[in-house]
């Protein structure tokens, strides 16, 4: 295979020793992140008080915290063990889908799980009429196909251009630096991959908050119970949203609108942020406020011992 479809990642030069204990850092982060997100997994399936569309969607977030990391991670860790941080242009579209398509799932997952919390707060009569398992399934399977569909022509394209410079100064492929290596015009690409923004993380942001200023208005003309129970259901959303979305927004804003000088470390926190506290702070939002899920959690503790 020829040199020119190998990338280089540039930032993992001259760490010297600190590479192990970066190493080391980034090897216990990602056992944390396996075993609280199969805890949670484990904690719903087996539960069948827990088989529930809320939790559904909670198991779901927590298979695609594990997606979204096993494509960096375990790259990651081998790198910073690696004389050589290089890369095929092939492995680099596939790290790039996954991440790409973690990020829309989890979009997506948090989108449901508003019109879940907006449907049982307004109309909690008729909640178990239309939140039922088979309707969330396709919603589930719709809202998680579309963006890969989209996604996957993004690689396609991306796949045909002809390269003009092979060093990525990311951790981690991003099919946006890719496309900025490129000799040709990449303005369908661009557009596209703007679309895929609107369609994937706007507008599902849009719903997300669309949902929440609805609940915050039937809570407002509802009892102090009422109100009560409302917020504790939706207040770890909001939580996991916020950061997630602050996350995102972040990393987008530096990547694609802002030339700013920063420090390598500082760029490097950003563009990880998503991939490596999510996917550890999700779980632990939702084991400590939902009870139901963290007494099973501890009863599997237990029980494996």
């Amino acid at each position: 295979m020829e040199n020119k479809t190998y990338f280089h990642f540039m930032l993992f030069k001259n760490l010297g020793h600190i590479r192990y204990a970066l190493f080391t850092l980034g090897f216990v982060l990602y056992c944390v992140i396996i075993i609280l997100n199969v805890l949670i997994i484990l904690a719903i399936y087996l539960e069948r008080t827990l088989h529930q569309p809320m939790y559904i969607l909670i198991s779901c977030m927590s298979f695609n915290s594990l997606y979204g990391t096993a494509a960096f991670f375990p790259r990651v860790l081998s790198d910073l063990l690696s004389d050589t941080q290089i890369i095929s242009l092939e492995a680099c579209l596939i790290q790039s889908f996954v991440i790409y398509s973690y990020l829309t799932n989890e979009f997506a997952t948090l989108m449901l799980m508003a019109f879940d919390r907006f449907v049982a707060i307004s109309k909690p009569l008729h909640y178990h009429n239309i939140i039922t398992l088979r309707v969330l399934t396709v919603l589930i399977f719709i809202y998680w196909i579309f963006p890969m569909l989209c996604l996957a022509i993004s690689v396609l394209l991306t796949s045909r251009l002809t390269m003009c410079d092979y060093k990525l100064w990311k951790v981690y492929c991003y099919n946006y630096e890719i496309v900025k290596l490129s000799c040709a015009n990449n303005l369908i690409i661009n557009i596209w991959g703007f679309f895929i923004l609107i369609t994937t993380a706007v507008i599902p942001l849009c719903l997300i908050l669309y949902s929440y200023v609805k609940i915050l208005i039937i809570c407002q003309r509802s009892s102090s119970q009422f109100r009560s129970k409302a917020y504790q259901t939706c207040i770890p959303h909001i939580v996991v949203l916020l950061n997630f979305s602050i996350a995102i927004i972040s990393e987008v804003t530096f990547s694609r609108f802002v030339n700013l000088e920063m420090s390598t470390g500082l760029s490097v926190i950003l563009s990880m942020e998503f991939l490596v506290v999510s996917p550890i702070l999700n779980p632990l939002v939702y084991a400590l406020n939902f009870s139901d899920i963290r007494k099973k959690m501890i009863r599997f503790i237990k029980a494996t011992r």
